[in-house]
């Protein structure tokens, strides 16, 4: 019998390595027990944040518990049910959530309620009724300050707060003396509604009914 040749026992070697390899991988396989994959481990449910508040709205004193996110805005309508005030942009560039907070007209939409706990809110609601409006209410009736009427009620609390500001001697970005009372012109009137959007361009009329009031208040 001849001899295998070098090359023979080379490919011999390597191809019996390989069966060798296989057969003992299958052995140990064999004696391993199989078991099930481990279950992923259930994630926790995460607490939503709660706290609880007092607020003053309209006079009326109210107790909540709610998320520690909940806008201002988002208490009055869909927590008190108090919706004249308007969800617009949600961003504070409309005005049309406009409220009077301690005093204080700001955006209901950028504000949490948790920062107002013991506050004192107003809201359209609460300056006026159909059967007895707010003298800005009346005026803005009159001198047909609205068309949709979306942006109203943001518009109305915002001009009320704008009065009490012109009375306290609040200045404006466009008050030439700082230190006088500020008269209350177009320009201070425009500068200071500013912040309240009306898309449908009543801005003249708004401004004839602001100014009918002021001037019965001088």
């Amino acid at each position: 019998m001849d001899s295998p040749t070098p090359h023979s026992n080379h490919l011999i070697s390597r191809r019996d390595a390989l069966i060798a390899s296989a057969a003992t991988a299958a052995a140990v396989s064999s004696h391993v027990p199989a078991t099930a994959a481990p279950a992923a481990a259930p994630t926790a449910a995460t607490a939503v944040p709660r706290a609880r508040l007092s607020l003053t709205v309209n006079g009326k004193a109210h107790s909540l518990e709610l998320d520690t996110r909940t806008t201002l805005l988002d208490v009055l309508r869909e927590h008190l049910h108090l919706t004249g005030t308007k969800k617009g942009c949600d961003h504070g560039q409309c005005g049309a959530c406009t409220v009077i907070a301690d005093g204080r007209r700001i955006n209901a939409c950028l504000t949490l309620a948790v920062m107002h706990d013991g506050g004192q809110v107003t809201t359209i609601e609460g300056l006026g009724t159909p059967q007895n409006m707010h003298p800005l209410q009346a005026a803005f009736v009159k001198h047909d300050g609205y068309q949709c009427g979306y942006c109203t009620p943001g518009q109305i609390c915002s001009a009320v707060a704008v009065l009490d500001e012109v009375k306290r001697g609040v200045p404006s970005h466009v008050s030439a003396d700082l230190n006088a009372r500020p008269i209350l012109s177009a320009e201070e009137l425009r500068e200071r509604m500013s912040g309240n959007i009306c898309r449908c361009g009543a801005y003249s009329n708004i401004v004839d009914a602001i100014t009918e009031v002021a001037g019965s208040r001088a």
